[in-house]
């Protein structure tokens, strides 16, 4: 008899488990059936792509999709859309689901928890007609109705509300259709959970060079409707400001409920923590933006929702339940984005939580440019590393400036990944001509000055 794998969640983690089980399985010649629930109309998209969709550099929303349903279906998952988890019965192996045709009971031997991560929605988003988020293929789309007048009035002006990822990139997208657009964070400076704030400094200003009003250290506190029904001023911090439309970026949370009505644990981070197989409990495995990452620079979990986490942490779940055996390596919090005309992007520790965690650690910044100085194409560069004193050891890096900077960060990723020293990084033999790097690439320079120090 088949043993039956139920996967909770059919987006980049679950249908990622859901395929390699599959794949493994017949490897193994292991017996398994696949039953994949989700809540939505959309399967295995791009969500990092959706504010380069409401921009127009994306065609439309089936560019986004990675796998459609049917596509699914033909490899031999059952799968159902519109369908709604409700219950897990640990003790029963039941999963209870309700659809369109209304409830039933699914038996299972292993159940995968991919339920995501919820938008954090303030109360005072809630219910008034244009403010939304932008996280879901239907936010998507609800955007772009929004922005082509399909509903109304042709909005005018935009306010995004949160200065992390999502927030930056909806502020650019917005500007680049033609909005007026202002973003508000409570931060220091835009992307200050994610980058020092002199390097935030350095965010702020690219925003505004794209034409963003940028209002720092300044939270909402209420909505008024305008005269269409629609949403028509914000007040921050006291003050007043016109508005068309308001998009929500303030955060997301690990979606977890399923799993503690059950009885199974969050972690210190409110997301499950399953060990490095992806597994929970007997027969009960998790992976993607409802789980916690271990942090290999860290050494402890923390709350990391990103598509690249969750593919892989799906696949080692996949290969695990079908009978191969893999192991998740975590993570060193490599990020990216763009914002106006700067490439931004981060990995490892910033400088204050190296000294929460008691690490003995120094910094150096310089500036540089992203080609020889002398090439036309030369853009400004930042770029900021992070040692421990006594070791050497590398700690963290993080790069602002023109097209050309963000991918570097990958050279400290892989650093922070062998465990290596600032001066192994200096010494490393990289690629260089002019039109790409000084005859040191600055991650090196910075490195060097960092060695020197420790």
């Amino acid at each position: 008899m088949a043993r039956r794998l139920v996967v909770v969640g059919a987006d980049a983690a679950g249908m990622s488990a859901a395929h390699q089980a599959l794949r493994t399985a017949r490897r193994t010649g292991c017996d398994l059936e696949v039953v994949a629930v989700e809540l939505s109309t959309h399967t295995s998209y791009s969500a990092c792509g959706l504010p380069y969709w409401v921009a127009g550099d994306v065609g439309g929303p089936d560019d986004l999709v990675a796998r459609t349903a049917e596509e699914h279906r033909r490899a031999g998952i059952d799968l159902r859309l519109r369908t709604e988890a409700v219950d897990l019965d640990l003790d029963r192996g039941t999963v209870t689901v309700r659809g369109h045709e209304g409830e039933e009971r699914i038996g299972f031997d292993d159940v995968l928890l991919a339920t995501g991560a919820a938008d954090i929605r303030p109360d005072w988003s809630c219910g008034m007609p244009g403010v939304l988020p932008l996280r879901t293929m239907d936010d998507g789309a609800a955007w772009q109705s929004l922005l082509d007048g399909v509903t109304g009035v042709v909005p005018k002006r935009a306010l995004v509300v949160g200065g992390g990822y999502i927030g930056v990139e909806a502020a650019e997208s917005f500007a680049r259709r033609g909005l007026e657009t202002t973003l508000v964070t409570r931060g220091v400076e835009p992307l200050s959970s994610s980058l020092d704030p002199s390097m935030g400094a350095l965010v702020r200003q690219a925003l505004e060079k794209a034409g963003i009003t940028v209002i720092t250290g300044t939270e909402v506190d209420g909505l008024d409707h305008g005269p269409h029904g629609q949403v028509g001023a914000a007040c921050l911090g006291g003050e007043e400001h016109d508005v068309d439309v308001v998009a929500v970026a303030v955060g997301v949370r690990a979606r977890v409920g399923l799993a503690t009505g059950a009885g199974l644990p969050v972690g210190a981070h409110g997301g499950l923590v399953p060990d490095d197989r992806q597994r929970l409990a007997d027969g009960v495995w998790a992976a993607g933006d409802c789980c916690e990452v271990w942090d290999r620079v860290l050494g402890q979990h923390w709350f990391t929702p990103l598509a690249t986490h969750a593919t892989k942490a799906g696949r080692v779940a996949g290969t695990n339940l079908g009978g191969g055996s893999a192991r998740f390596a975590g993570s060193v919090g490599t990020a990216i984005t763009r914002t106006g005309d700067a490439d931004v992007a981060r990995t490892g520790l910033l400088p204050a939580w190296a000294a929460k965690v008691g690490l003995d650690a120094d910094v150096v910044t310089i500036d540089s440019t992203t080609t020889a100085g002398y090439m036309p194409q030369a853009r400004p560069m930042t770029v900021q590393v992070l040692g421990e004193r006594g070791t050497g050891r590398l700690l963290g890096g993080q790069l602002v400036g023109g097209s050309g900077t963000g991918k570097r960060v990958d050279v400290l990723a892989m650093g922070l990944w062998a465990g290596l020293t600032v001066d192994d990084v200096a010494a490393a033999d990289l690629a260089y001509a002019p039109p790409f790097s000084s005859t040191l690439d600055p991650v090196q320079v910075a490195c060097r000055k960092l060695a020197e120090r420790l």
